[in-house]
């Protein structure tokens, strides 16, 4: 059979032109990522503890892993800064700005699980507060103490929270360089006083079998919201009373549920939702 010759021109163009087109997709494919400038980060493995404005001896901590794409081989060090951020007006303004506290060098870190290398970090509020050059007076429930991390390259470049984009310190990445742990309350023995507990639903047909569980020296009351979109009770904690937990159990659509506590003091002690934290919850009471 023959092939008419302009047929076989055309195809013979067609199939010249995708070669051509490929060939240069390559080219320019391989110029992108010869102009790209690939970075690092740094990944929170894991942010955990509570500073208590009662005890000082309560810790807070972080783990992070470098990342770079020599597989932390340019890791140089990791600066980490302190600052306290005054959010309380009542004893005047205590904000200190940066300081430097301490500095990772690569024999600081040890290989994580995917040969990576990470540090930890973890201070007591005191031993915070010391850093701060802050003492009794100068700080309060409601103010916060903040790190920040600033991870060097062996070829001098930088990163930090401020260069860094949703992306990266984001769920994909986890890599913040920041962390500001607010200075909580926590009371060291009940509070006494009517608490209570304002509780909402947004589908607005109740909270489904969920419910707030009061144990007060050792009598446990539940409470719910039947139905509706919104609705609020009261117990009270006597004086003298030795133990007192308060604690959210599951039901069956939690993420439509939202509550908050309103201490005796007037303060909002806990809020939470949607799909609240299950079991036993610390309560934030300042005043107490």
């Amino acid at each position: 059979m023959k092939i008419n010759n302009k047929i076989l021109g055309a195809i013979l163009g067609v199939s010249t032109l995708l070669i051509s087109s490929c060939d240069d997709g390559d080219k320019v494919i391989d110029t992108v990522f010869d102009e790209t400038t690939r970075g690092a980060v740094l990944r929170t493995i894991e942010a955990d503890g509570i500073f208590d404005r009662f005890d000082t001896s309560t810790t807070y901590g972080f783990t992070f892993e470098e990342q770079d794409y020599e597989d932390g081989d340019l890791l140089e060090k990791v600066d980490l800064y302190i600052s306290f951020e005054d959010n309380t007006e009542a004893n005047g303004d205590s904000t200190v700005d940066e300081i430097l506290i301490e500095t990772f060098l690569p024999a600081d870190f040890t290989d994580g699980e995917f040969g990576l290398p990470r540090a930890s970090y973890e201070t007591t509020l005191a031993n915070a507060l010391s850093q701060l050059g802050l003492v009794e007076g100068d700080f309060d429930g409601g103010d916060a103490i903040q790190f920040r991390l600033i991870l060097t390259l062996t070829d001098g470049r930088t990163f930090t929270n401020d260069d860094s984009t949703g992306t990266i310190t984001g769920s994909f990445f986890n890599a913040p360089y920041f962390y500001a742990p607010i200075i909580k309350c926590i009371p060291p023995a009940p509070v006494a006083g009517e608490y209570t507990i304002e509780m909402e639903d947004s589908y607005g047909d109740g909270w489904n079998g969920a419910s707030i569980d009061v144990v007060i020296d050792g009598v446990e009351t539940s409470y719910t919201l039947d139905s509706g979109a919104a609705g609020s009770q009261t117990f009270t904690v006597p004086e003298g009373t030795a133990e007192f937990t308060l604690a959210f159990s599951s039901g069956d659509w939690d993420g439509e549920i939202t509550y908050e506590i309103i201490a005796p003091t007037g303060e909002l002690a806990l809020s939470d939702g949607p799909t609240p934290a299950v079991g036993v919850q610390t309560l934030n009471i300042c005043g107490g």
